[in-house]
């Protein structure tokens, strides 16, 4: 359904830092330059990152979430570690496993250094 996701930030190179080491842990490489972005590819899609191209200050939508998708719990455990790490924040409840109406949810909330709202969910095999 999407070609890609794209999120503005106000430092390029701190906001590289963060996601080069959140999204290493799902097996995505480091972001490559172009212009004032950069573009993280995987099978599953592609994440970018840009400054505004209007010059204007990046801010978060509230409300919006970005997901990504974990393997394990221990996976969705490492992307949240190294998102705080690495100038994140937590958010919402501690990662865990949540029950709702499409079953039980691995989940874990990390807020990127702009503000930016960030979701990694595993989905366990159903028994």
């Amino acid at each position: 359904m999407f070609s890609h996701v794209m999120v503005g930030v106000n430092d390029l190179e701190v906001s590289k830092k963060f996601y080069d080491a959140l999204l290493g842990t799902l097996g995505v490489a480091p972001g490559f330059a172009n212009k004032n972005r950069y573009f993280y590819r995987s099978p599953g899609g592609t994440f970018a990152i840009s400054t505004p191209i209007n010059g204007a200050p990046a801010n978060h939508g509230n409300g919006s979430t970005i997901g990504f998708t974990a393997q394990s719990p221990e996976q969705a455990d490492a992307f949240h570690a190294a998102g705080v790490a690495h100038g994140g924040t937590s958010c919402e409840e501690p990662p865990g496993f949540r029950e709702g109406p499409g079953g039980t949810l691995y989940l874990a909330y990390v807020r990127d250094p702009d503000g930016n709202k960030l979701c990694v969910l595993h989905r366990p095999a159903k028994k």
